[in-house]
């Protein structure tokens, strides 16, 4: 099987240097450099990858290339300086995207013609709505849309040197968006024959090896699941779809408060709540999140009722569905807390955009919070504060002299 990773910050180098570690040779894993010079950069140290964990640096190599920036003529690495290469802009069976949000449907828009509805994407960003964005403005037809994996992550990387360090070891649950087939893949995750405590979700509900006329539409599926599933070390689970999406929704409250504090205030993530007046605003973020979720849950729960209303179902035994105590202030407050303390000697993503002059991801975290709110007309004006000085700071230059 063939991987492609577009988004080679720390987070992609981590996933990159964990899939082939994990995976046998004949699996080809092809890097997609944004620039020719960063290309040749990789090729200068080997086309290897290094990272360093708990102060010991360990190596991974054997990947091909391509430069994104040539995708449209193909590729454009020059051969001599490669010895393996993709030759040519074949179809992608499985890509994994680690790019910064708003760089996400440009990205694949530019990818389009080597996407089928055979693919399968993995989006591993920060924020929330990406996938959202990308079935409205590329995939709207069901039928010829990709498989989607959406996953959270919290291990935290940064760049030193010429290597990478895993500096704060968290985990990775990814769930796999519904089949518009109505294959359902999670059937295992619901099975009354085995016990709650017992089930485990199973390969085989996306598809069997043998005997499925669909094979080849779900086989990269499959494959990019098995793939997830044997990088270990990188604590991989497979969870129901509504688990990731509150898993999802725990983190961006997290991303919401930490990344925007750190750039402004220009401090690691263990600094920032030394004072009472951080952690006041992260308590009103919090609250505002909560709120926010809570409508949004209650809206969709009426809304469930009252199609199986209009079906005539009686709805007088139903029950409408709750906030989950993982989403209420004090448990997301906790969450910030962790998040922060796990993460401390690092330096947020949003921090070293700011310091180097690049667009943010504060629109797709900040701004989506916002975003629900407006919809179900909860006010977050602590949430739009931090998103509107982030925005200050990035407009005006870091090193602006007076």
């Amino acid at each position: 099987m063939r991987f492609h990773i577009l988004g080679l910050g720390p987070i992609g180098n981590l996933i990159s240097y964990h899939l082939r570690r994990a995976l046998p040779r004949d699996h080809s894993i092809t890097l997609i450099h944004r620039t020719q010079s960063q290309a040749n950069a990789a090729i200068a140290q080997g086309g290897a990858i290094r990272i360093e964990s708990q102060g010991i640096i360990t190596t991974a190599d054997d990947y091909q290339s391509e430069v994104f920036e040539g995708l449209e003529a193909a590729n454009s690495l020059n051969s001599q300086a490669i010895p393996k290469r993709v030759g040519g802009p074949e179809t992608i069976e499985s890509l994994f995207i680690t790019t910064k949000a708003h760089q996400t449907v440009p990205a694949v828009r530019r990818l389009l013609p080597r996407l089928s509805a055979n693919t399968t994407i993995v989006l591993m960003q920060n924020g929330m709505g990406i996938y959202e964005e990308l079935v409205h403005d590329i995939f709207r037809n069901p039928e010829q849309r990709p498989h989607f994996i959406l996953a959270s992550n919290t291990h935290g990387a940064f760049r030193k040197n010429a290597h990478f360090v895993h500096a704060g070891v968290g985990a990775i649950q990814f769930g796999i968006v519904p089949d518009p087939s109505q294959r359902n893949f999670e059937a295992s995750f619901d099975d009354p024959a085995v016990p709650k405590p017992d089930r485990r979700p199973r390969l085989s509900d996306i598809t069997p090896i043998k005997d499925d006329p669909s094979y080849k539409r779900y086989s990269s599926l499959r494959g990019t699941v098995a793939a997830l599933l044997v990088m270990e070390p990188l604590n991989v689970s497979w969870v129901p779809m509504a688990h990731i999406q509150t898993a999802m929704r725990r983190k961006l409250v997290a991303n919401a408060v930490i990344n925007p504090l750190t750039a402004l205030m220009g401090c690691r993530n263990g600094d920032i709540f030394t004072t009472t007046a951080a952690q006041r605003l992260m308590q009103r973020v919090c609250r505002e999140a909560s709120d926010a979720f809570a409508a949004q849950i209650k809206a969709d729960s009426q809304a469930w009722m009252g199609t199986l209303a209009a079906q005539g179902v009686d709805t007088g035994s139903v029950s409408i569905e709750r906030l989950p105590r993982s989403l209420t202030t004090a448990a997301l407050e906790e969450e910030v807390l962790r998040v922060a303390q796990a993460t401390k000697g690092n330096i947020s993503s949003m921090l070293a955009d700011v310091r180097r002059g690049r667009s943010t991801e504060v629109d797709f975290i900040n701004g989506y919070l916002l975003k629900l709110g407006s919809t179900y007309r909860v006010e977050m004006p602590a949430t739009a504060t931090l998103l509107n000085l982030v925005k200050m700071r990035s407009a005006i230059p870091i090193d602006q002299m007076l």
